[in-house]
């Protein structure tokens, strides 16, 4: 019967022929000329896709993230004049139910404050 070698020192062997490799690899001037023609490659894509794009007037992502943050902020400042302006139509509301049926055993003054309907000016 033949032993199984342990799953730990094939691991450790496999880790190391891995790390030589990469040296190796980063040794070699061709590989190093080849990685950094690819990533100069990869770049000059990246710009020039970046001027099609303002040549063609079409936002880049964090113009449209800029944006959403800014609509957002919008839509919560609305809704807050539209809370408020709830309560003040509530206010007018009451006040007209006051004024068109005093309390009883209120004197009731000749003069009484006229407000406009609504829609009207």
């Amino acid at each position: 019967m033949s032993e199984e070698p342990a799953p730990g020192g094939l691991r450790a062997r496999g880790e190391e022929a891995l790390g030589d490799l990469a040296q190796a690899l980063l040794e070699n001037p061709l590989f190093n000329q080849a990685l950094t023609a690819a990533l100069g490659a990869g770049e000059r894509a990246a710009h020039a896709q970046r001027t099609a794009m303002g040549a063609l007037n079409i936002p880049a992502a964090s113009e449209l993230e800029r944006l959403e943050q800014r609509l957002r902020s919008l839509s919560n400042r609305l809704e807050s004049v539209e809370d408020r302006l709830d309560d003040a139509r509530d206010e007018v509301a009451a006040l007209r139910r006051r004024l068109s049926s005093p309390e009883p055993g209120s004197p009731q003054d000749d003069e009484q404050v006229a407000l406009p309907e609504p829609g009207e000016r």
